[in-house]
């Protein structure tokens, strides 16, 4: 599953990037930057609560 993942975010990221340089006004990339920093601080805020607390198991 998490191969699965990587492959989906990295066909994500580059469709983002290609719209991105598609757009061509300045106020127009800078929603498409906020969209992206605001998926990635929700991604990180959900991996940081499915870390367990106690560490690894032995």
């Amino acid at each position: 599953m998490e191969d699965e993942d990587i492959a989906l975010n990295s066909v994500l990221g580059l469709e983002l990037n290609r719209v991105f340089f598609a757009v061509r006004e300045t106020a127009n990339k800078q929603k498409i930057i906020e969209f992206a920093r605001e998926v990635l601080q929700s991604e990180r805020t959900e991996l940081a609560e499915s870390v367990s607390p106690e560490g690894p198991a032995s």
